[in-house]
């Protein structure tokens, strides 16, 4: 069997096995939209001529039925049918389940969905029991897809997540999205190529909704946000074009005298040329004449064509003096580095020296580095020109090095003073890393053993910062600090304020924030200074760090903490390399001002993010800016928009860009108007509502407590979809759950965010739960997705072809995922599942030896034989490999900060399992209700609001004893 297996894989052979299971694009069928030119799959498995999974190779005859135990749908899901789903009509607007009267009897008082197609004329009529037939009209009118079963509740006709992100994936992959020809981004965590005609990209902004009504009221018949996902540096894709950098000299850009609006494509010009019609106030400039053109008899501009900012959404210009706050240079980067004792017992140290010289000059091998030498040519910098790099040390004192390129090494100044830090050295802090690469190279290389006689137990924080922020001050800059256990020493010390009592209660909230005012008070000098902190927090066997005082400091600053709950080396030393290796080389922008504007009749009701603002209206002072930080914009209404005109937005982000530059980044997105809320609903952007909830929720776990934050978050997704029912979905039976076409997913990522380390009931340690929120409240749109819903691949039963590049378009070719419920797994299967966060590799206790050795390693040939340290996989000149290592790189180009590095989860033997427990969202855990008994309890609340029986604080109060019913009660995931 192995030599067999081995040549299908390397190979490619076919083998018969009659028992094989189904290939997961099975569960599919035919409900993809898109239909990309793509290479044709083979046959499933288990047909004649086909191979088997490793799964079947392992199981032999009795594999069906052991499938049909592990699955356990009968016992998790409760009379559950799991029947062939239908072909279904795909629509426009929206999709409905029904939920009426079983007739058989369902569990819990719950009704039951019902699927299956009905067509408009030549249809089935409608059996006893199961409720009269829709409208004919109104399902002509509002476009909905009809699903009905007989009476039980069949998991494939109820929205999927993993079905929609494959279908946009696979779409993307051979299409390119322009800017203004549609009216829909594309779907979070899906990568795709945009083309800017006007508008800007998705990847930039997002609007919650892309038709806006024209009044307050027709809004709020909605119940949904009017709000924008900005994230101004976002990563730009390969095939797509760079964001222009223009000049206009001493004058700077054109803008328009009365709201400061940037010039953009949609002012207009009038009077042949001479007069510049601002889009958002409307207001009439005169044309400087050193930027006019005359018109053509349709008022458009001869050289548009020639302009970007006349053609593009997203724009950079250089900015003159009257824009700077002080004299720009290029980033200054300052390396702290904790050398206490649990530094370097842990591993803590030599990861974090490791991990900088591989991003200021690459995993380079000792062999290249002597033939570099030898060759007497410097590496080429992997940092951007003009940027500066300086490294202090710290434990109980701070240690200052001077890094001149002339010295044969580094010069080490302590400074003892910890009341009143001042900087050291005058000269040689901030150094060049290419002229002074062999002193950089030689110091971190040493810097391990320098201190291991020494192992000072409690470092000094707050100091430290105020030195870094006095080396700083007069440049702005980025920090990058390296923590490695509770800070305990000198000034700002930091005391156990977690006691582990009171969790889940108001009591927990002060845990949330910082009570210390030296930090508040740094972190505001920081953000003034135009500095920002990147903290790599590694806390020692799960330990208490006190990330909601220390990581204030990051989140005022618009920087990141990237925190090891449980640091154990060699397993994070990769991850955490990898970390501050995408740290330092990310696009990042500091001493950065934002301001967003928008048309009349709209008004900024309020931010979130990363940032500090003085006073409301005020512009946003953010110290750092990268690639990765996004920010929530929150609009409100001050009058009633023109249903005859569109509504605008602006975004203009002042920064100094890595080499120094001073700049203006706008951003353009444009909206269409209406008069009531109907075409809105065609336009909803389901993934900027939940990323605009989920930060507005994040913003306030310091003000209320957990449980009201839950039950908004309850609320907010009942009074969405009971608007749409009430308002906009036509005549239906009452027992239908009638979901929106572009938010069938929103109730599954809704109940993500219940559950959710930052907002899930029960216990959870406070530096874990306020690192998720601040994460939720600064991350992007595809990095908050995947958090609430997971993607994840089987790859026991690749096909050949997977995770290569397709022949005919050149990309890679993707294998699907699975929905995230434990129903979904095979026995002795094999899974990656990825978060945004963690990458996990799952290995069912009986998975196949074959499978082992083709992944790992002919020695590897069972689970134990596996080391639970293991965070990447060896390059072997197998198939599967191949396959696996291929799906690894393409995971890691398509999520935000995180390192996608492996991290095993072997059943029954690492505790990493109940992290992926946690990851199967639709299951019944994290002190929440399964996917299937959420949409159960959704649709009864929406019943109850159309009768006028509903009450929020009863439902409210209705969700939580529901809860709490179901608490102890566990999928078993391990039987």
């Amino acid at each position: 069997m192995a030599d067999q297996y081995g040549a299908y894989y390397a190979g490619g052979q076919h083998l018969q096995n009659p028992n094989a299971y189904r290939d997961p694009r099975q569960q599919y069928g035919n409900a993809s939209p898109f239909q990309p030119s793509m290479s044709p799959a083979p046959q499933p498995y288990g047909q004649p001529g086909t191979g088997p999974s490793y799964a079947q190779q392992f199981q032999g005859q009795d594999g069906g039925q052991q499938q049909q135990g592990v699955n356990g749908l009968t016992s998790q899901m409760a009379n559950m049918g799991v029947g062939a789903p239908a072909n279904r009509r795909k629509k426009e607007r929206h999709a409905y389940h029904d939920l009426g009267q079983s007739t058989a009897a369902p569990p819990s008082n719950a009704p039951s969905f019902q699927g299956g197609p009905q067509f408009l004329q030549q249809g089935p009529p409608p059996q006893p029991g199961q409720g009269p037939v829709p409208n004919a009209g109104d399902r002509l009118r509002m476009g909905e897809e009809a699903v009905t079963t007989q009476g039980k509740v069949d998991p494939e006709q109820i929205p999927s997540v993993a079905r929609a992100r494959d279908a946009a994936t696979q779409h993307y992959q051979t299409s390119v999205y322009p800017t203004m020809e549609k009216h829909l981004p594309p779907a979070a965590a899906v990568p795709f190529v945009s083309y800017d005609q006007g508008n800007s990209s998705p990847k930039f902004a997002r609007l919650t909704v892309n038709n806006i009504p024209s009044t307050v009221e027709a809004l709020n018949s909605t119940a949904l946000p009017l709000g924008m996902i900005l994230q101004p540096l976002a990563s730009l894709q390969d095939g797509e074009q760079a964001v222009p950098v223009l000049d206009f000299g001493e004058a700077g850009p054109p803008r328009c005298r009365r709201c400061r609006t940037y010039i953009n494509p949609f002012m207009t010009f009038k009077s042949g040329g001479n007069k510049l019609v601002c889009n958002m106030c409307s207001f009439a400039n005169d044309v400087p004449p050193e930027y006019f053109a005359p018109t053509d008899p349709s008022g458009v501009r001869v050289d548009r064509m020639q302009r970007p900012e006349l053609m593009l959404g997203t724009v950079e210009f250089t900015v003159p003096k009257e824009y700077w706050s002080k004299e720009p240079v290029g980033l200054r980067y300052l390396f702290l580095i904790d050398i206490s004792q649990e530094a370097i017992n842990r591993g803590v140290l030599a990861a974090t020296c490791q991990g900088i010289l591989n991003a200021l000059y690459g995993p380079a091998s000792e062999e290249e580095a002597e033939e570099e030498e030898d060759a007497d040519q410097p590496a080429a910098p992997r940092i951007p020109t003009g940027a500066k790099i300086g490294i202090v040390t710290f434990d109980k004192e701070i240690q200052f090095y001077n890094l001149s390129a002339g010295l044969t090494s580094a010069q080490m100044m302590v400074m003892p003073d910890l009341e009143d830090p001042f900087v050291a050295l005058a000269s040689g802090l901030f150094v060049d890393a290419t002229e002074s690469k062999s002193v950089i190279t030689s110091l971190l290389k040493a810097l391990p053993n320098m201190f291991t006689l020494v192992k000072n137990p409690e470092p000094a924080l707050l100091p430290v910062l105020n030195a870094a922020l006095a080396a700083l001050s007069a440049t702005g800059g980025k920090i990058i600090c390296s923590l490695s256990t509770l800070p305990t020493w000198g000034p700002g010390k930091l005391l156990m304020r977690d006691d582990g009592k009171g969790r889940d209660t108001d009591a927990e909230r002060r845990l949330f924030t910082t009570e210390h005012p030296g930090f508040k008070k740094t972190a505001n000098a920081l953000v003034s200074s135009g500095i920002g902190v990147d903290f790599f927090v590694a806390a020692p066997g799960g330990g208490y760090m006190d990330i909601a005082t220390i990581g204030h400091v990051s989140r005022l600053t618009g920087g990141e903490v990237f925190f090891y709950p449980n640091f154990m080396a060699p397993r994070d030393t990769l991850k955490y390399m990898t970390e501050i290796e995408h740290a330092i080389k990310r696009e990042i922008g500091f001493q950065a001002l934002m301001k967003v504007r928008c048309s009349n009749g709209l008004q900024v009701a309020s931010y979130h993010g990363g940032f500090l603002q003085h006073s409301f209206g005020a512009d946003l002072e953010i110290g750092t800016i990268d690639a990765d930080k996004a920010l929530g914009v929150v609009f409100s209404y001050d009058g009633k928009l023109d249903a005859k005109l569109d509504a605008h937005f602006q975004a203009a982000l002042l920064y100094t860009s890595a080499s120094g530059q001073r700049r203006v980044r706008c951003i353009n997105v444009v909206a269409g108007v209406s008069e009531g809320a109907t075409d809105t609903m065609k336009t909803v952007d389901q993934d900027a509502v939940v990323n605009i909830i989920a930060k507005e929720a994040a913003s306030k776990v310091s003000e209320k407590s957990l449980k009201d934050i839950r039950a908004n978050l309850t609320e907010k997704t009942i009074d969405i979809l009971a608007g749409y029912r009430k308002n906009f979905s036509g005549s239906h039976p009452p027992g239908q759950l009638v979901l929106p076409e572009h938010l069938k997913e929103f109730s599954m990522y809704m109940l993500g965010l219940l559950k959710s380390r930052a907002f899930k009931g029960g216990i959870e340690p406070t530096d874990r739960r306020i690192h998720s929120a601040r994460m939720l409240r600064s991350c992007g749109i595809a990095e908050t997705a995947l958090y609430l819903y997971p993607r994840i691949y089987a790859i026991h039963n690749l096909n050949p072809e997977d995770c290569f590049a397709n022949a005919e378009t050149g990309q890679l070719v993707v294998p699907p995922t699975i929905r995230a419920s434990y129903s979904r797994i095979e026995e002795g299967g094999a899974y990656i599942v990825d978060n945004g966060q963690t990458v996990l590799m799952w290995l069912h206790a009986q998975v196949s030896p074959n499978l082992l050795e083709d992944l790992f390693g002919p020695e590897i040939n069972s689970l134990q034989a596996l080391d639970p340290q293991t965070s990447e996989l060896p390059v072997l000149d197998t198939h599967l490999n191949a396959q696996v290592r291929n799906l690894l790189a393409y995971v890691a180009t398509v999520r935000g900060s995180k390192a996608a590095t492996i991290q095993l989860a072997r059943q029954g033997l690492d505790g990493s399992e109940f992290e992926f427990a946690r990851m199967l969202v639709e299951d019944r855990n994290n002190e929440q209700q399964s996917y299937v008994d959420w949409l159960v309890h959704v649709h009864r609340s929406i019943q109850m609001e159309l009768s006028g029986q509903r009450k929020k604080e009863q439902a409210a109060a209705e969700g939580d004893s529901v809860v709490q019913q179901l608490t102890g009660l566990k999928a078993p995931y391990w039987n």
